[in-house]
């Protein structure tokens, strides 16, 4: 017993001695978070491909569990008396794809429109117009999921309420896809899923003149991706 207390008197300074420095280790570590915003000058200098760069490292970071730390107080209050984002992103209403999350954006980097099965429709078409021809974005991201609910939904006709109408909007082609006419073929899922980003692609240029002259002054690009739910990355259409 005596020899006991002997060890446990040497050892205890030595334990403080350990947990000492670890603190000291811990108070030496940075705290710093970023708080910086997009400026005026910076969006107006950023082009479509350097604002779609900028989200590609953003996911990449996203997936690899190395997101910046945002300062969002700050941002929000340095983004208070004005905002400029660099790209709108179009997404499903899915609860598990955020794209400030996604892409790794703070307060300020990016407009989000969001309904399910992420299309495109007058609202929306006049919100992208707003965030492009008069804040200044350079890049819409149409942004879709695998197994997305809304287009299971759409290709097995689901009805419910005003959820018919909205699953309407939705364009499914099973030309050329074998099995199953339903959602359970993952090949006519996939499928779905993909044209119908492509789809809302083309039709946000082809219903606005408005954004359509933005393109064919290389001032706007509009692209499709697919947000993949087990890994959390985002393929990008026609890479």
């Amino acid at each position: 017993m005596v020899q006991f207390i002997r060890i446990a008197t040497c050892i205890a300074p030595i334990f403080a001695g350990v947990v000492a420095f670890q603190a000291g280790c811990a108070s030496t570590q940075s705290t710093a978070h970023y708080d910086s915003v997009v400026t005026q000058h910076q969006q107006g200098s950023m082009t479509p491909d350097t604002a779609l760069a900028d989200l590609k490292a953003g996911n990449e970071r996203f997936v690899a569990g190395q997101t910046l730390g945002y300062d969002l107080l700050a941002q929000a209050q340095a983004t208070a008396s004005g905002q400029y984002p660099k790209a709108i992103i179009l997404g499903c209403l899915d609860s598990r794809v955020p794209p400030e999350l996604v892409f790794d954006q703070g307060i300020g980097d990016i407009f989000v429109g969001r309904v399910a099965g992420n299309f495109e429709n007058q609202d929306l078409l006049g919100s992208m117009e707003f965030g492009t021809k008069l804040a200044g974005s350079k890049l819409i991201v149409v942004l879709g999921l695998e197994s997305c609910g809304a287009v299971k939904g759409a290709i097995d006709q689901a009805r419910l309420g005003n959820l018919t109408a909205t699953l309407e909007n939705i364009k499914v082609d099973t030309t050329g896809i074998a099995g199953e006419r339903s959602s359970k073929n993952k090949a006519l899922l996939d499928s779905v899923i993909e044209a119908n980003v492509r789809q809302t692609v083309l039709d946000i240029q082809s219903r606005s003149p408005v954004m359509a002259d933005l393109v064919s002054q290389g001032q706007l690009e509009v692209v499709g991706a697919i947000y993949d739910l087990d890994t959390g990355r985002v393929r990008w259409l026609d890479e």
